[in-house]
């Protein structure tokens, strides 16, 4: 799939790390390092901005190894990009660790997957059908 990109960054064009990737990673698009302090959040620019065909999002995912390594994710994860938005992509990181995060410039600091979405109509019911689980929400397999 083509989508139409305007790179204002630095760097690059987000790029896949491998060759079965699903997600594009983003840099961050700082003049200096900026410094995560422990439990907080910051909107990092990334200099990117698309145009995505009607029916598809832009997801906007953690990326594993800042999550597992520093306590670094997206605070609002998956962020979702609209296809009608035109402005630049921007990640919320968030700093779930009690140390504090120095973030360089150029760093890939999350990861972009496009997919396909579908819009529902709503079908108004006075009841829905029955079902062996039913109702059972969080945890109701328990812990195994």
């Amino acid at each position: 799939m083509q989508v139409k990109v305007v790179n204002k960054s630095a760097f690059e064009l987000p790029q896949y790390a491998t060759e079965q990737s699903a997600g594009l990673d983003l840099r961050a698009n700082i003049t200096e390092d900026m410094l995560l302090a422990p439990h907080a959040r910051m909107l990092v620019p990334t200099g990117i901005f698309i145009e995505l065909p009607d029916g598809f999002e832009a997801q906007i995912r953690p990326r594993s190894g800042l999550a597992a390594k520093f306590g670094i994710t997206v605070a609002n994860a998956p962020g979702t990009i609209d296809a009608d938005y035109r402005g630049e992509i921007k990640v919320a990181l968030a700093n779930l660790s009690t140390e504090a995060f120095m973030l360089k410039s150029g760093e890939r600091i999350a990861q972009m997957v496009v997919a396909r979405y579908e819009r529902i109509a709503w079908q108004p019911v006075d009841a829905l059908s029955e079902t062996a689980r039913g109702d059972g929400g969080f945890g109701h397999t328990g812990r195994k």
